[in-house]
């Protein structure tokens, strides 16, 4: 029998939840079947993470119903959502670094004998629990030890131990490898044939369409559409996400190259000593830097911009060569870096929208007491919500409130405040929606043809083939090739990437 022919284990019907100024949800409903697979998709801010939350015992509904199979539940906390078997996995694990696999699996829980903390029964069943989600570690392993694909796998083995009957992953690959990926996907496979439902949101669609049953599109706080298993396709998720067609998602013009305005000769990271680094960027023009994780990829983008020291070689800017010692060498020198992680190093986010677009400009914004010009900063940051259209009551709104798209918009907007000549983006489209991410293009579009070079390192092929003028292929540290927008290919990147092929770059 079919997942679609059993009665739903789980019913949200007319959920409706309410902040401060937004409706979060507005009568939102969906319906999970034993050992089904829904996938629910949605752009930044369009109601997704805040049902989890609600589902999750987080947070609870101002309106609308939940049945676990046919009864209504109260999920009023974590601990009566996992008693109705409901778990939630971050998309920012939580586990505790310094425990065991098997301290962390049972945290708050831990069974006891005379008093006392079981130590072998947590090790016993945490070692069923890791043969049963394929991870071959000890329980005793220290979590900071593994990798972040192992650690995701902790996560879905301690969701399991609370027996979770439905499992919500909430952008669940968003940091792992592609092994890590596969891998992952053969877990929520076979849990999908040992009867567990999972509610899986991702942004990234091609998975989507490989594991999903079914799929439930959220806009704007509302339900949008369901897809049947034999309805899924890009185009009709997109469809339905941004509620028109995206006849050209990436907005790419090939602008004519200007002079150069990076240059690197014998560049070597100290990540990658060994490595001898050598190429250009000129105005006008989008590089794209592809590789697999671990490609010293953005290691590269770090050492340009002045967060480690290169080990040797030179960086020229404009035609003029720079000694980049720190982040400010490398502000001063016309450099700027939307860094891979924006929550840790892109943005402040208890700080106001206003507050972090101004903090690149704090220098040029001061006047000659040392005093800040609150007015220029004012007009320079109205002119930057306007322009890169983001989403915000007003400048006032702290950054953590607003989407991951939005969020990565306030932190490209800090930075073209203060018109940079050259432009890194370490993974700038990473976690936000298919209509912010078409944005992000356009964006960088718009700075080439003004002349801005940008250097930009992406894991998604589409988006390194959609954008790319040319395209810097990395393997273990080394350029193993250039190929241009004619040469390009997913087959000749991975043939670079994987180093069974090397051209010389030039």
């Amino acid at each position: 029998m079919n997942a679609s022919d059993n009665a739903p284990l789980l019913v949200v019907e007319g959920v409706t939840k309410r902040f401060p100024g937004v409706t979060a949800l507005d009568k939102v409903s969906l319906s999970v079947s034993k050992g089904e697979v829904l996938a629910l998709i949605g752009e930044n801010g369009a109601g997704k993470s805040t049902l989890m939350k609600i589902l999750a015992g987080v947070q609870r509904p101002d309106e609308g119903a939940i049945r676990v199979d046919g009864r209504d539940v109260s999920l009023d906390s974590v601990q009566s959502a996992q008693a109705s078997g409901i778990a939630l996995i971050h998309q920012e694990l939580n586990l505790s670094g310094n425990l065991s696999v098997a301290a962390n699996m049972f945290l708050g829980r831990e069974p006891l004998r005379f008093g006392l903390i079981d130590t072998h029964k947590i090790q016993q069943e945490a070692a069923l629990l890791l043969e049963r989600v394929g991870l071959d570690v000890s329980p005793e392993t220290i979590v900071d030890a593994l990798s972040i694909g192992q650690q995701q796998l902790v996560e879905i083995a301690r969701a399991l131990s609370v027996d979770a009957r439905v499992l919500i992953m909430d952008e669940p690959t968003s940091s792992l490898s592609q092994h890590e990926t596969e891998r992952l996907m053969e877990v929520v496979k076979d849990l999908r044939s040992r009867g567990v439902s999972i509610i899986y949101i991702s942004h990234r669609l091609g998975e989507v369409k490989e594991l999903a049953d079914r799929v439930t599109v959220f806009r704007d706080g509302k339900n949008a559409g369901d897809l049947q298993r034999d309805e899924i396709n890009h185009d009709r998720m997109v469809r339905l996400m941004v509620g028109r067609d995206i006849s050209q998602f990436y907005a790419r013009t090939p602008h004519q190259p200007g002079d150069i305005a990076l240059e690197v000769q014998g560049l070597r990271s100290s990540s990658h000593p060994a490595c001898e680094l050598n190429f250009r960027v000129r105005a006008h023009e989008i590089v794209g830097i592809a590789g697999l994780v671990g490609a010293g990829r953005t290691e590269l983008l770090e050492v340009l911009f002045g967060v480690e020291e290169a080990a040797s070689g030179t960086v020229s800017i404009g035609g003029r060569e720079v000694a980049l010692r720190s982040p400010l060498d490398a502000i001063q020198a016309g450099v700027a870096l939307v860094p891979e992680n924006r929550k840790q190093q892109g943005i402040i986010l208890e700080m106001s929208v206003r507050t972090n677009i101004g903090l690149a400009g704090l220098r040029q914004h001061r006047k000659k007491a040392g005093f800040l010009n609150q007015g220029q900063e004012a007009r320079d940051v109205a002119t930057m919500i306007e322009r890169l259209r983001i989403k915000t009551p007003d400048e006032h709104q702290v950054t953590q409130y607003l989407s991951g798209g939005n969020q990565q918009k306030v932190v490209l907007g800090k930075w073209l405040a203060i018109e940079p000549k050259v432009l890194l983006l370490d993974e700038p489209t990473r976690g936000i929606d298919v209509g912010a991410k078409q944005e992000i293009y356009r964006l960088m579009d718009e700075l080439a043809k003004k002349g801005v070079a940008i250097l930009f390192v992406s894991s998604e092929m589409e988006e390194i083939l959609g954008m790319s003028d040319r395209t810097l292929v990395m393997h273990e540290g080394r350029i193993t090739g250039e190929l241009l927008r004619d040469q390009l290919s997913e087959e000749a990147v991975m043939q670079l990437a994987t180093g069974r092929l090397e051209a010389v770059a030039s």
